[in-house]
């Protein structure tokens, strides 16, 4: 599951320091579940290599293990200060979610292609429902979690991050992976995911409550996220005849809303457009079957590498 890229040469000329960026974007959306606040800790950490003298910058033997060390501390601190943050928000918050590289449709303003250097590779540690778990983490677990199970980072490097020895942040790592056993059932194959999902979009679409219903596991959960930008519900809705009859009201009240079939986050979803524009991204948590979870990220602020550029 390692992405790590290969080592940099000692030289920190801009073509080896702007190299790093894509690197440095995979980690910060990992440990942040956020695309906005990753770009802005990646930015802050090359504001930091900037802010230094030549001699300081041709002093780092290695520029690249320099760039993630600052990028880790960044998002450290940024995971450090999300509960206030989270506190203010309104409704439920949920990771904000990634299409497949050759989608990226949008950029910051809307206007323009997403730099390729900020497109998320997609593996198992950025579906949405590992993300979710990722969420009930504390930071350092977070941070120690991340850093070695994807990407590979050895426990004595990690710890000079969070500021804990070896064997702490071992033991970290560890109770994150225990987090992730306890919260996630084993996903089904990614065809029987999509089928699944599809089944779902036309019985949403015929206004089918039966069709949902048997769709849906008994205990499923729907969250939405809207940040008080978009209508949502505020709260998580809970058992597969709330979720179908809830999913079957929305039918009839967005009736010029377009279901797309999309990769979310790696997996098979569904994307909601209105007049070209991406207004809803539905993750899915498919376990035997049935569909577990649904994430509805109606967030304008959250969708926009989903949004057709003007």
């Amino acid at each position: 599951m390692s992405i790590r890229p290969e080592p940099e040469p000692a030289e920190p000329g801009l073509t080896a320091i702007m190299s790093e960026r894509r690197h440095l974007i995979n980690l910060a959306y990992r440990l942040l579940g956020s695309l906005a606040d990753a770009e802005d800790a990646v930015q802050e950490t090359y504001a930091r290599w900037y802010a230094m003298t030549p001699p300081q910058q041709e002093a780092i033997a290695s520029p690249g293990a320099w760039l993630t060390t600052v990028a880790s501390r960044v998002c450290l601190d940024q995971l450090r200060s999300a509960r206030a943050k989270r506190e203010r928000y309104v409704g439920e918050w949920i990771p904000e979610p990634v299409p497949e590289p050759t989608e990226w449709l949008g950029a910051r303003s809307g206007a323009a292609a997403l730099d390729p250097a900020d497109r998320v590779t997609l593996d198992e540690s950025v579906n949405m429902a590992f993300l979710v778990v990722l969420e009930s983490m504390t930071p350092a677990e977070r941070v120690a979690f991340i850093l070695h199970d994807v990407f590979r980072y050895p426990f004595n490097e990690i710890g000079g991050i969070v500021g804990r020895s070896p064997a702490a942040c071992r033991q970290l790592a560890t109770s994150a992976r225990r987090r992730i056993a306890a919260a996630q059932a084993p996903a089904s194959p990614t065809a029987q995911q999509a089928a699944v999902v599809r089944d779902f979009k036309r019985a949403w679409e015929a206004k089918d409550i039966q069709a949902l219903v048997g769709l849906l596991d008994p205990e499923v959960t729907m969250v939405a996220d809207g940040g008080g930008l978009a209508p949502a519900a505020l709260h998580p809705l809970e058992g597969r005849e709330a979720v179908a009859l809830a999913y079957a009201n929305i039918a009839r009240a967005a009736a010029d809303m377009t279901l797309v079939e999309r990769t979310v986050n790696g997996q098979p979803g569904l994307v909601g457009m209105e007049d070209g524009v991406t207004v809803t991204v539905f993750a899915f948590n498919v376990a035997e079957g049935r569909i577990r979870h649904i994430w509805a990220v109606r967030n304008p602020e959250k969708l926009r590498p989903w949004t057709t550029a003007g």
